[in-house]
């Protein structure tokens, strides 16, 4: 049996986190507790979010709802993304590889979405 690390979206999504945790390291002092904290929650939330989908795939309306919930903190890490952008915190070229990330991992999570009796929904 697969294991939830095995998915596509859980991998990608793990690698986008980490690399936006790299990068807010060097965000000013003062976002610790806004953007930086943010950004950092959401980003790992899509994650988590796909292994609660993956354990409860057996019940095809929590697998779905759980992947929206991730879907969701995806878009919301693009929207932080763009205030870091518009606050001079990351380059453009960090956000365009990050916010095309985002968007692979958002067609990734809607295939899923989608097609949930491929990931052993029934």
């Amino acid at each position: 049996m697969k294991k939830v690390q095995d998915l596509l979206a859980y991998s990608k999504s793990f690698d986008n986190a980490m690399e936006i945790f790299e990068l807010t390291k060097k965000f000013p002092r003062e976002e610790i507790y806004s953007l930086t904290d943010q950004i950092r929650r959401s980003s790992r939330s899509v994650t988590a979010n796909i292994s609660e989908a993956y354990r409860k795939r057996r019940y095809p309306k929590h697998f779905v709802s759980k992947l929206t919930d991730s879907d969701g903190e995806n878009g919301e890490t693009q929207t932080w993304l763009e205030y870091a952008l518009a606050c001079g915190y990351i380059e453009k070229e960090n956000f365009k590889e990050l916010n095309n990330n985002c968007d692979e991992i958002g067609k990734l999570l809607n295939y899923m979405i989608l097609n949930p009796e491929k990931f052993g929904s029934k």
